[in-house]
């Protein structure tokens, strides 16, 4: 990953077989690319508001709170219950008698010619008065001798309503992640012309060049040149490079870069402006080397990145717990993932090569029986099939199933099976409901095309029953 004290900028790919953890690797590097910005403090905010308030004075704070809610009459326990009332009780360390100071503010407070409060203890300003319903309300006149609490109140929410701003973003991005596809091209990574729409709901459509992902991150780190920047693409083998990158593929080389010595500039396709990438733009990518079109693309990404090799991380497996089916207890109940992946990949290497191999990804998520057993069946099986063209022979090879009893063995060999019930059925005529019979259910869990290379998987292990609730069966794979 990039050291961030460095000013060179960094191009790099990350290439291996599926599920090694490439794309991981770019969620990380987003993370060196994120700056967590401190959040302001709403208590902080209360503090100051009440700072060196009085009783009186917080109550009033209430009151004008509520009016900006269009509530004019409020009770006692909703005065108490105010985040006001509670700040300040807590300044002042009180958590008793809150009610009774507050029926006390306000009765104080309250004018001689109420007649609906009586109080022998009444202050020379009045502030307060209850209707006959016990609901309290402010006094029009008062209204004016709390110019001032109003004004600090109106900052008081502006500070709020700022805060909340900031903690909504309070994660800057500097990185730019896109996922590249066949139909991924230069309109969306660097500039294209893209429709708008009018203003209001009457006005026409109309047709403008706006920036792509690419070029819309240039711009932020342009205006940002003492901080790093990330593009980060996933499955960059996707999608035809060139086409992408378009004049760009040059100017992304690092010694290209504006502002250092051999800096390139061109006119962008569309708009035809001059721009060159800004040094401070590093770009990471992940590609997929299963992938049998990458020799145009090696020829033109390899002067201008780096490329890590991501291989598979056995030793990242856990070892799961299988319960007893057995009374023997001398058996083994633990399948390590670690060495039946490692058992696997050696097999495939010596058969299929380097590139059809299995990452960790495949199995990192298993806990148990169940999910071994679901991973091999939706995915590990049908990715091996597919690496070796449905060839029985090698898929039993891989999974050890030559010297194992037909009970026991993961795949079966779908024509001798058909020969069997063929050469098994009365008067020697095909039976072809026995053979539809054959692949019916396993058509109907991994489609046609599963069948198609001659092999099936053995009903029982689809099924998850009899041989293969025993861990013995999984442990012959290291």
């Amino acid at each position: 990953m990039h050291d961030m004290s460095t000013t060179e900028p960094t191009n790099i790919i990350y290439t291996g077989v599926a599920g090694t953890g490439k794309t991981y690797r770019l969620l990380q590097i987003a993370k060196q690319y994120t700056d967590h910005l401190p959040r302001a403090d709403d208590d902080q905010l209360l503090i100051q508001l009440l700072h060196g308030l009085s009783w009186r004075e917080v109550t009033c704070l209430i009151f004008l709170d509520f009016q900006t809610q269009r509530q004019d009459l409020l009770k006692v326990p909703e005065i108490v219950a105010h985040e006001f009332y509670i700040a300040k009780a807590s300044h002042n360390e009180r958590d008793k008698n809150l009610s009774s100071t507050a029926w006390s503010v306000l009765q104080m407070h309250s004018p001689a010619a109420s007649q609906t409060v009586s109080c022998e203890n009444r202050a020379s300003q009045a502030y307060f008065d209850k209707d006959n319903s016990g609901a309290w309300y402010l006094l029009p006149e008062s209204i004016e001798l709390l110019a001032e609490l109003s004004q600090q109140l109106t900052e008081f929410k502006q500070a709020q309503l700022d805060n909340t701003k900031q903690q909504q973003g309070f994660n800057k991005q500097r990185f730019s992640m896109v996922s590249f596809h066949q139909a991924y091209g230069y309109e969306e990574f660097v500039e294209g012309i893209r429709p708008v729409m009018g203003s209001n709901k009457h006005a026409q459509m109309s047709y403008d060049i706006q920036d792509g992902a690419f070029l819309t991150l240039c711009r932020r780190a342009a205006a940002d040149p003492e901080q790093r920047y990330a593009m980060l693409i996933d499955e960059i083998n996707r999608a035809n490079v060139s086409r992408v990158f378009g004049e760009l593929l040059s100017l992304i080389e690092p010694d290209k870069r504006a502002g250092l010595p051999n800096a390139m500039q061109v006119n962008l396709a569309y708009s035809g402006r001059a721009f060159s990438v800004p040094a401070n733009i590093d770009i990471y990518a992940t590609m997929n080397t299963q992938d049998h079109s990458l020799a145009p693309l090696d020829m033109a990404l390899r002067r201008r990145f780096r490329f890590i090799d991501c291989p598979p991380q056995p030793e990242l497996l856990p070892v799961i717990n299988v319960a007893k089916n057995s009374e023997d207890h001398e058996l083994s109940t633990t399948i390590d993932l670690a060495q039946l992946l490692t058992g696997l990949n050696t097999r495939i290497l010596q058969t299929l090569g380097q590139e059809a191999q299995l990452g960790h990804a495949f199995l990192f998520s298993v806990q148990n029986l169940t999910q071994l057993q679901t991973a091999l069946i939706e995915q590990i099986i049908p990715q091996l099939a597919q690496a070796a063209g449905g060839q029985v022979a090698v898929l039993q090879y891989l999974f050890k199933d030559e010297q194992q009893p037909h009970s026991a063995q993961f795949i079966h060999d779908s024509q001798a099976m058909i020969n069997n019930t063929i050469n098994n059925y009365p008067n020697d005529q095909p039976n072809i409901m026995a053979q539809d019979q054959i692949f019916a259910d396993q058509n109907a869990f991994l489609g046609q095309s599963m069948n198609a290379g001659g092999y099936l998987i053995n009903p029982d292990f689809i099924a998850k029953t009899g041989e293969f609730v025993l861990p013995s069966v999984y442990q012959r794979l290291y």
